[in-house]
């Protein structure tokens, strides 16, 4: 087994609540899901520095930053940890470039593993550096408090909430940076959350926290179908975030293809032009599966996917299938059993054009060639 990118054991109380919690992170993205009040925020904080647990044990790539036994606490400063608040927090008297700058200059060069203008592209600042903040967009200010963390070269990035306070149609352009980052710089996350569609979209591991204690940590699509980490969500709300490409355009009809993995949807035409990279939200619920071939459906999309898992709680069933993209279809009990699901079957998915809607509004979307 590979070394934990980072291992803790930790206590911190407070008056009425105590977070009691051991866990150990892989590289990639980790998720720490749960509820208002679960104590998601006060472990963050504790892993960064900013509050001392009392009692415990925290370890980054093998380094113990944090020990009670020893009296060791490194300062915030020295874990090397990037930390990226729920909102934002940047500098408002320094413009976007200063602000990037201000980490990479308290970085020794010797740890640097990444550049500014590497930054600036990754997250496409450019136009944007001789700006003051305080004029930003959501979005935009996300986008530089993910470059500013990234500036100290952080061995492990932390974030807060990142979606929570964006509109809608800045959250599928953050998402899309966030899976570059982890991509180009290899970057590993921890990002807390109270939405499993955020878990689902960007995680490949979640720790569920519950009253400051640990419930169950794996692959999402199975904490999600853990009966007590399940209850905290509900399913009905519960959306697809995927990556699509423009296609072409359909004028005519006011129309647009978009390219999802290895197949094309439909959908009322977004006001991008060919070429553009979007993020769509399609809920679980609005997919529905058959298993012979669909004829005369005003459906405008009907595509065929393989199934890859099937998860069932009580009598809801999460069916995740693989189009080239990995998406999860919420279906009952009762039709899992008539249409006979497996896995590795394969499956067709009706979804009506009106069920995929593009996040991103156009003065956002990117090329193909920037994302």
């Amino acid at each position: 087994m590979n070394q934990p990118i980072l291992s803790f054991e930790i206590t911190k109380r407070y008056p009425g609540f105590s977070l009691e919690c051991q866990a150990a992170f892989e590289s990639g993205i980790t998720a720490v899901f749960g509820p208002s009040g679960s104590g998601k925020t006060t472990l963050l904080n504790c892993l960064a520095g900013l509050v001392a647990p009392d009692e415990g044990t925290i370890e980054v790539l093998g380094e113990t930053v944090f020990s009670s036994s020893l009296r060791r606490n490194l300062p915030p400063e020295r874990r090397r940890f990037g930390y990226v608040f729920q909102d934002a927090a940047l500098f408002p008297h320094m413009s976007v470039w200063d602000n990037i700058r201000y980490g990479y200059r308290l970085t020794t060069a010797e740890r640097r593993n990444t550049d500014l203008e590497q930054l600036v592209d990754l997250f496409q600042l450019a136009d944007l550096l001789d700006r003051g903040v305080s004029g930003l967009s959501g979005g935009e200010r996300q986008r530089v408090a993910l470059a500013r963390a990234l500036a100290t070269s952080p061995r492990v990035l932390l974030l807060d909430e990142p979606l929570a306070s964006l509109d809608a149609e800045f959250q599928g352009l953050i998402v899309r940076y966030l899976r570059r980052t982890v991509r180009e710089l290899d970057t590993p996350m921890v990002f807390v959350s109270h939405s499993m569609s955020h878990v689902l979209a960007l995680a490949q591991s979640v720790l569920v926290l519950s009253d400051g204690k640990p419930v169950v940590q794996g692959r999402p699509a199975e904490v999600l179908a853990h009966p007590n980490a399940g209850a905290m969500s509900v399913y009905s709300t519960l959306e697809n975030l995927i990556d699509a490409e423009v296609a072409s355009l359909r004028a005519d009809e006011e129309m647009a293809e978009l390219r999802v993995g290895h197949v094309t949807l439909s959908v009322p035409d977004p006001g991008y032009s060919p070429g553009d990279l979007v993020t769509i939200s399609l809920r679980a619920s609005d997919i529905i599966l058959a298993v012979d071939t669909p004829s005369k459906t005003s459906a405008r999309n009907v595509v065929v996917g393989m199934i890859e898992e099937v998860r069932a709680r009580g009598t809801r069933v999460l069916v995740y299938i693989d189009i080239g993209a990995r998406i999860v279809a919420e279906i009952t009990l009762g039709a899992l059993q008539d249409l006979g699901l497996q896995e590795g079957g394969q499956v067709y998915l009706i979804i009506k054009s009106t069920s995929v809607v593009v996040l991103d509004s156009p003065s956002n979307g990117p090329r193909r060639d920037d994302v």
